[in-house]
């Protein structure tokens, strides 16, 4: 039996503790895929991902982050091209754990429906465990998961001018 994961909210964390539990996975014999909507960038996470552990695929479906401006269609492109193999990749049974890291910041954005995910993550491989990650979850999301952790900003360093920092916060 799998379940489906959602972390959401406005506190730090949700994609760390996404990988956090891919590496538990991975020790467990599981292959996990991850893949990250808006973000075009490579984090640093994903950067050792990439080069150290090949039972993790990462895959971004976005050309850069466009959080403070309106999606283009090769964002729109982008994310429904994504949701269409991440659809494949979640009914095969290939990986034990996906992660769809801001696909609730893809919904939020327009570029593809609560419905179209739900519908993905319903038509899963019955082994295939799932993470949502991202801020502003909608409540068909909410309901349709299994685990819903809201993580809230208590207090953080960047509301004093504190830019994010490489292998902290990229």
């Amino acid at each position: 039996m799998s379940y489906v994961h959602l972390y959401t909210g406005n506190g730090k964390g949700k994609t760390t503790a996404a990988i956090g539990l891919a590496l538990r996975a991975v020790g467990a014999g599981r292959r996990v895929y991850i893949a990250q909507f808006v973000k075009g960038q490579r984090y640093g996470e994903i950067a050792y991902i990439d080069r150290r552990i090949p039972t993790i695929t990462t895959h971004r479906y976005g050309s850069e982050c466009f959080i403070e401006r309106k999606p283009t269609p090769d964002d729109i492109s982008r994310a429904a091209e994504g949701l269409e193999e991440v659809r494949r990749i979640l009914h095969n049974g290939r990986y034990g754990l996906v992660i769809l890291d801001e696909a609730t910041i893809a919904i939020y954005f327009g570029l593809f429906t609560s419905a179209e995910l739900i519908d993905a993550i319903n038509d899963r491989h019955p082994d295939t465990e799932v993470v949502i990650t991202g801020r502003y979850a909608t409540p068909d999301l909410i309901a349709a998961a299994d685990l819903v952790t809201d993580m809230q900003e208590v207090k953080h360093y960047y509301t004093l001018g504190v830019e994010a920092r490489p292998g902290i916060e990229c």
